[in-house]
């Protein structure tokens, strides 16, 4: 475990710290104030926003934006056809091979470059990653630029690290990122996100997190970390403000690298907007950057207003037959997910469980036979008005002596075979829920097929909704996407009861 890293209380995101590294809370003249600088400045910001999404989760800060579920060159032509500022692109590349996300991110680039010459648009590529640090980080940043860099077409001047996302319980201050554990914050390389089989690391502060993941070729003590005390003004009238966002953008342009590495503190969405703000104005001057976020620096970028949770009526809207069952398939074994699924089972719901014996891996066929009896249970469970849960055994597989490649293949094929049992229904349910990044992503694209599927809003914090497109195996349906480290112990309990009883 790291060293002199120590966890905070959470008070402090209210109240702030003291001392020289310290930082105070934004007011609300403040506010008012980065707002007007903002709009001001996103008028002029005349760049196309791609979101590449490792996984589906990405979604869980916006609304009215599309998500497409391919890079085919036609698919990345619509994307800069859309009339909006944001559109998201869905690589699932977390579920990948290193090998096989090298070689994706190249073909994406190479078409991004393609799309954006023929349209007469530039673009910001946004590499929408974990909040829990998880991923192919940074060879997924380093991939595009290279390619981008190799064409001549565009330069890149630095890159930044961004992983604050509030309605996780995910904050970044003084360059050490957390994890929000009730009243503490935990340093992310001290949870269990961090002793993941495939992603894991050790370190929780910025810095010393991206050189540990470049092998060395970033070093900690060349990275810009722009700190809280950096953004926020400090007097009434908020006059230093401004001055303090010039400051800043001097400060980048003078470190004298060719290209700079940065990791951006965040403890709510003006402390993003204040930074956004300065990279747009250095995009202005003819500036690029490469930013792997989680989804708040996406909403910020794209200019997405906030939207009130999804009703139970928004959610079910475009359900045939609310008399039906929904399903609920579940994928992700951190161990928020167990408490939640303890939670659901406990609330007394008329619900089918299904458990999904995932250790029939290692028979033959084992896994084929699983889906067909999950689905078959599912099925009845469904057309008889119930909700059918189906979840895969917590014991999490990892044989001994597994390479993380292998543990990852493994993870892969439980995923195809759980995703199957979507696939095979021939009922449509009332509603759908997936946990799980893998999970929600295979779900998508290999059993419901979606191509093109419109973000509605959030079912709860930070758990998207996707209305999936006419293409679909069942058009119109409310697509739930519940990540497996988001919401508290009751917050499954929650949505589902509420797509369950009228």
């Amino acid at each position: 475990m790291e060293k002199a890293v120590m966890a905070l209380p959470a008070e402090v995101l209210d109240k702030g710290l003291e001392g020289a590294d310290g930082f105070l809370a934004w007011k609300a003249e403040e506010k008012a104030l980065l707002d007007q600088l903002f709009e001001a400045e996103y008028e002029r910001f005349a760049r196309k926003v791609i979101a590449l999404d490792d996984d589906p989760t990405g979604t869980q800060t916006v609304h009215d934006v599309p998500v497409i579920t391919d890079w085919e060159e036609e698919s990345i032509a619509e994307a800069f056809r859309d009339p909006g500022k944001l559109v998201f692109i869905l690589t699932n590349s977390r579920s990948f091979s290193a090998a096989r996300t090298a070689v994706e991110h190249r073909r994406i680039a190479e078409r991004v470059l393609a799309a954006s010459a023929r349209a007469g648009k530039d673009f910001l590529v946004i590499s929408r990653g974990d909040s829990t640090l998880r991923g192919h980080y940074p060879l997924e940043t380093d991939t595009l630029r290279r390619t981008f860099e190799e064409t001549g077409a565009k330069h890149f001047d630095g890159e930044l690290l961004w992983p604050f996302f509030k309605e996780g319980g995910r904050f970044t201050i003084n360059g050490v990122h957390y994890v929000r554990e009730g009243a503490v914050l935990t340093p992310a390389a001290q949870t269990e996100f961090a002793r993941d089989a495939t992603f894991g690391y050790g370190n929780s502060f910025l810095p010393a997190y991206m050189e540990e993941k470049s092998g060395g070729i970033i070093r900690q003590e060349s990275v810009f970390v722009i700190r809280l005390a950096d953004l926020r003004g400090t007097d009434e009238n908020c006059r230093e403000l401004p001055e303090r966002l010039d400051s800043l953008e001097k400060r980048i342009l003078g470190c004298g690298a060719a290209y700079l590495p940065m990791a951006v503190d965040a403890i709510e969405e003006a402390d993003v907007k204040a930074a956004a703000l300065v990279l747009m104005r250095l995009m202005a001057k003819g500036k690029n950057y490469l930013i792997r976020s989680a989804a708040a620096a996406v909403k910020v970028f794209g200019n997405v207003s906030d939207k009130a949770l999804l009703s139970r009526e928004e959610l079910l809207d475009g359900c045939a037959d609310v008399q039906r069952g929904g399903l609920v398939i579940v994928g992700s074994h951190v161990k928020r997910t167990s408490d939640q699924l303890e939670a659901l089972r406990a609330s007394g719901l008329a619900l089918e469980w299904i458990e999904f014996d995932a250790g029939q891996y290692a028979a033959e066929s084992g896994l084929e036979r699983e889906t067909a009896r999950c689905t078959a249970l599912a099925e009845e469970a469904i057309a008889e008005g119930r909700t059918a849960v189906v979840y895969t055994s917590r014991t999490l597989i990892k044989p001994q002596g597994a390479s993380p490649e292998e543990l990852l293949a493994i993870s892969v094929a439980i995923s195809d075979a759980l995703t199957g049992v979507v696939g095979r229904l021939s009922v449509k349910p009332s509603f759908l829920i997936a946990k799980g990044g893998i999970t929600s992503s295979d779900v998508a694209t290999k059993a419901l097929k979606i191509r093109k599927a419109m973000v509605l809003g959030q079912a709860a914090p930070g758990i998207p909704v996707w209305k999936t497109g006419p293409e679909s195996t069942f058009p119109g349906i409310s697509y739930i996407i519940f990540p497996g480290n988001v919401g508290t112990d009751n917050t499954l309990r929650e949505v589902v009861e509420r797509l369950t009883r009228s």
